[in-house]
């Protein structure tokens, strides 16, 4: 393990995202409880990038024009769908002055969905990764397992202090209805600033 492997991933983890934006919304519109709930499903949705990357989807994704421009705009339709779904006053990430009463598995389930679809971490885990493991690594799969949970565990940690601090704030923010406006307005733009991102992206 390195420090500049360690730094790099912290600034992966903690630059603006779907997964902060989302952790954000629903800390403010749920509470922490289930501010707590989204960075455990952002975490889980890595999961699968992880397991990509060691199957070598990678390489796939670089060579079959469909099976990247499929995975592609699935991620752009569901980026719209939550934009869509931030903008609405009375969507799923609605702010309002009573928290609402999603379940933490509906939250969780969210989140992974949103993880998979995350672009940022496609290109971390099938071009950045592979390069903090040496060349004649004896147990590339193990070093590669050992660097993801530590990515994870970054994640998770740093996922949860987003949505435990806009949490705290809450109360202040939600007794101002034009910074409510204000607010679904930032996210609804958020998302459909990194959809539109990742429709303009290329292999």
């Amino acid at each position: 393990m390195t420090w500049s492997f360690l730094l790099t991933s912290l600034i992966v983890v903690a630059s603006p995202g779907t997964g902060v934006l989302y952790t954000l919304a629903v800390a403010l519109a749920q509470g922490s409880r289930a501010s707590v709930a989204a960075a455990f499903g952002c975490t889980l949705g890595i999961v699968p990038q992880m397991l990509g990357a060691m199957l070598g989807l990678a390489a796939i994704l670089h060579t079959s024009a469909l099976a990247f421009a499929a995975l592609k705009w699935c991620g752009v339709a569901y980026l719209l769908y939550m934009a869509w779904q931030a903008l609405r006053e009375s969507g799923a990430l609605a702010i309002t002055t009573e928290p609402s009463q999603k379940s933490d598995r509906r939250v969780i389930v969210t989140a992974v969905l949103i993880n998979i679809l995350n672009p940022k971490l496609s290109i971390f885990f099938y071009a950045f990764l592979p390069q903090f493991i040496a060349v004649d690594e004896p147990h590339p799969l193990t070093r590669l397992l050992e660097l993801s949970a530590v990515f994870m565990l970054m994640t998770f940690v740093v996922f949860a202090l987003y949505g435990l601090f806009a949490a705290a704030v809450r109360d202040s923010i939600i007794s101002r209805p034009k910074v409510l406006a204000w607010l679904r307005r930032s996210f609804a733009a958020g998302f459909a600033a990194l959809g539109a991102r990742l429709a303009l992206s290329e292999r």
